[in-house]
């Protein structure tokens, strides 16, 4: 009997992928030194003046790390490179046992975004597996198309899950947390050596779909049925902090979501913003089209 290979194929790059765009989005630090009235009108004001400059600057160095407590023991994972938005763009590597501990995982993994574009490096022993070809290729616009032309849920499903999201940038959670309604400033503390100004907030599901452009084209119906499926998966929200540093960019952001297995834990550094993204994409002939992959499945076995 013929083994249903799409959800495996899927899967193994949707982790990758559902990494990667958390990663664009996210970001602790140092006890207080200094506390603060906590204001939110201040802090808000604060946080607004951030957000312009943030998405002026459309570019930055990143350093993650993203702690997930899910089956077998949950999973790290480390990312480092450069990511921009608007458009979205990164040339990142990931490491760390959230990739996964199948046969031919690679110990990491480089992720290149570029044009709506994301490529993989799935390592040379999965080469082997994917017609002798190591990097991955996921088209939004393509996969999206094909996924309504067919009626087929699960690679629409997929980029609903990852690469739709790869807009949420620093900017992006900073105009989330400004929706927090109990926004408030912590106080000062120190960043790397330099004094940075803290802030915090709670989000709830309902109040994060508000701010996310990636679900802004759902009606009511979809938008009822997204919020019962994060129900459903155990999502009890979100607690975002940022540290903003006196160029008004910020440092640091720490986002945790509250689920029912515990807590999926990102805290992100941004340096050196401006930097440019090189984010060159491989060469054709080492690429793989998860697309087409999947047309070939289906054409092999239409009900896989």
């Amino acid at each position: 009997m013929q083994t249903n290979k799409k959800p495996r194929i899927i899967g193994a790059v949707l982790t990758t992928a559902l990494l990667c765009t958390t990663a664009v989005a996210c970001s602790g630090g140092d006890s207080d030194a200094k506390k603060s009235d906590g204001s939110p009108a201040t802090a808000a004001k604060a946080l607004t003046a951030a957000f312009k400059k943030t998405s002026e600057s459309r570019t930055a160095k990143v350093d993650m790390t993203m702690r997930m407590p899910f089956a077998n023991g949950g999973g790290d994972m480390d990312m480092s490179g450069v990511v921009g938005w608007e458009p979205s763009v990164m040339d990142v590597t990931l490491k760390g046992s959230a990739l996964g501990d199948e046969p031919g995982t690679p110990d990491k993994s480089r992720t290149v975004q570029r044009d709506g574009v994301m490529y993989m490096d799935m390592g040379s022993t999965a080469a082997s597996g994917m017609e002798g070809k190591r990097w991955l290729k996921m088209d939004t616009k393509a996969i999206t198309d094909y996924a309504e032309e067919t009626k087929d849920p699960t690679p629409q499903t997929m980029l609903d899950m990852s690469l739709k999201n790869t807009n949420q940038d620093p900017a992006h959670q900073l105009a989330l947390l400004l929706e927090s309604p109990d926004l408030k400033h912590v106080g000062t503390q120190k960043i790397d050596g330099a004094e940075a100004e803290h802030y915090k907030g709670k989000l709830t599901v309902a109040e994060m779909l508000k701010t996310n452009d990636a679900l802004a084209d759902l009606d009511k119906e979809e938008r009822d049925e997204f919020l019962k499926n994060m129900k459903k998966a155990g999502v009890k929200g979100y607690d975002i902090e940022v540290w903003v540093n006196g160029d008004d960019l910020p440092v640091r952001m720490d986002v945790k979501t509250r689920v029912e297995q515990g807590v999926i834990d990102i805290s992100t550094k941004y340096s050196d913003y401006g930097t440019a993204v090189k984010a060159e994409v491989p060469k054709a002939s080492e690429t793989l089209d998860l697309l087409e992959a999947i047309k070939k499945l289906d054409k092999e076995d239409p009900g896989a």
